[in-house]
């Protein structure tokens, strides 16, 4: 069961892939000021309970944690380490994270005392890239995953060591105004993946791709299914 965990809300654009993001770009749709952060209603969703004491999450769950923010943001520092305690509490479910922090992580805890939670890691481009892959590949954790996303440009993999990446998920970026991805990155990547036995995963075409030299517009409702199609073998 996969569920979606915003326990605050509200974030500050950190990077160039944050010029489009689709947070601000709801939030601005209903005349909310997303650089505001704030606790949400559904802080204690994973440890809610039902009348007979049961929890309303059964084991099992899988929750994509902190979605509309970054788990990692300095706002949040007084409310981390109870939302700390709740997914310790729940050590029978997993939890999902992608941060464009990472230099933040270790400041804030120790990876290791939460097993059941997996942190990704945002390079959208290769300024970010040979920022944030040292930073985040130096953390000892069970998990590193790469979210290239939204690929801005082609990023260059050379004299680094992904001996410790377990994933690396490629998408497009969405939106009126989304900057086009090229499918020859994407294949590059997905080769690299395929040599170095790493899981790969395009997971969003976003809604311009340029393959084969010519542009194509993508329909929202068709982004994750195309990218899956592409490399469905």
């Amino acid at each position: 069961m996969e569920k979606s965990w915003n326990l605050w809300h509200g974030c500050h654009k950190k990077s160039e892939g944050c010029k489009n993001c689709y947070v601000y770009r709801r939030d601005e749709s209903i005349g909310k000021d997303s650089n505001e952060i704030y606790k949400t209603k559904s802080f204690y969703m994973p440890i809610s309970k039902t009348r007979n004491g049961e929890y309303k999450y059964p084991s099992g769950s899988e929750f994509m944690t902190c979605f509309s923010s970054d788990f990692f943001l300095e706002e949040a520092d007084k409310w981390r380490e109870e939302a700390l305690d709740i997914i310790k509490e729940r050590s029978d479910c997993s939890f999902f994270l992608i941060t464009k922090r990472p230099e933040r992580i270790l400041e804030v805890m120790n990876p290791k005392d939460y097993p059941n939670l997996s942190i990704a890691c945002t390079m959208e481009n290769q300024k970010r890239f040979d920022e944030r892959f040292p930073i985040y590949m130096n953390i000892d954790m069970a998990y590193h995953g790469l979210m290239i996303e939204p690929m801005l440009e082609d990023i260059n993999f050379e004299n680094c060591d992904f001996s410790n990446v377990d994933q690396i998920s490629v998408g497009g970026e969405s939106g009126n105004n989304a900057r086009p991805i090229n499918f020859d990155w994407v294949k590059k990547i997905h080769d690299f993946c395929k040599e170095k036995g790493i899981s790969f995963y395009f997971h969003q075409t976003g809604a311009n791709i340029f393959v084969d030299g010519k542009l194509y517009k993508i329909p929202r409702n068709k982004q994750h299914s195309q990218a899956y199609k592409a490399f469905k073998d």
